[in-house]
């Protein structure tokens, strides 16, 4: 059965799943589901239309749910959707989406949020992502699994970053990073693969010496960007990697490409 400490307010309509703790001063709005086995430890605030996946640990002052900083948001009834599995640790925030972004901010399963950490409105976060902390997201930025981004950095709105990308600490995040990516600096920039995390991954040595040459063609060889990219469309059938890269390439919008320091090529 779920436990609520008397010193906890808990609104009617409120879902609370079999097995999970509130803590003291919680604060657990109408619209919330919050699945099982859960731990709110104390001084959690969750409102709006927020739906919480099972077995998520969340640590004081924590605030989920909450109206986007959007100045186009007139209360309406958008919705944060965390997954399963989550560790969110203290004051972190995650904001409910906005209409016009889709009316949906949504996190994957198994992120490890830590202190000070912020989910925009309308982002999209994978699976199994950490977050140090302090690491911000603007509004509408889509991040793959198996993401890591630095404390203290930012990630500007409408920014993409692609599966298994590193992102060093206290980065201004400007330009969408290719999966696999490695990106540093005060302004971020390419600065190789995250060999640690496709091993990790489980990519052998054959796989990482056939992905690592392609990123040599493509950020370092002859001439401009987009005659690179083209020269290189055909290698996307040596390796799921690379295909995985060049599709993420295509399928670019807001932002330009995070290019590696010294290449101001156009694409």
């Amino acid at each position: 059965m779920s436990t609520i400490d008397p010193t906890a307010r808990v609104e009617d309509g409120a879902v609370i799943g079999e097995g999970t703790s509130i803590g003291p001063y919680c604060i657990i709005g109408p619209h919330v589901v919050i699945g099982k086995n859960c731990r709110l430890t104390s001084h959690v605030s969750v409102t709006g239309h927020t739906s919480i996946g099972d077995d998520c640990v969340i640590s004081p002052f924590a605030a989920l749910g909450g109206a986007p900083q959007d100045l186009s948001y007139r209360g309406e009834p958008t919705r944060l959707q965390i997954g399963s599995g989550c560790t969110i640790r203290e004051g972190v925030t995650m904001n409910v989406g906005t209409v016009k972004g889709g009316g949906l901010t949504r996190v994957g399963d198994r992120g490890f949020f830590m202190n000070n950490s912020h989910v925009g409105h309308d982002c999209m976060v994978g699976n199994d992502a950490i977050f140090a902390t302090s690491a911000t997201l603007g509004g509408h930025c889509e991040i793959g699994d198996f993401v890591y981004i630095g404390g203290l950095s930012a990630v500007h709105q409408f920014t993409r970053v692609g599966s298994q990308v590193m992102i060093g600490g206290v980065c201004g995040v400007r330009g969408d990073i290719i999966p696999f990516g490695l990106a540093n600096g005060q302004y971020a920039v390419l600065e190789g693969l995250n060999i640690i995390g496709m091993k990790r991954r489980k990519f052998t040595r054959e796989r990482l010496a056939t992905v690592r040459a392609f990123y040599q063609k493509l950020f370092h060889g002859p001439g401009v960007f987009a005659e690179r990219l083209a020269a290189v469309q055909g290698l996307a059938s040596e390796d799921p990697a690379i295909a995985e890269i060049l599709a993420f390439i295509e399928g670019g919008k807001h932002r330009p490409l995070c290019l590696p320091a010294g290449d101001n090529s156009r694409h």
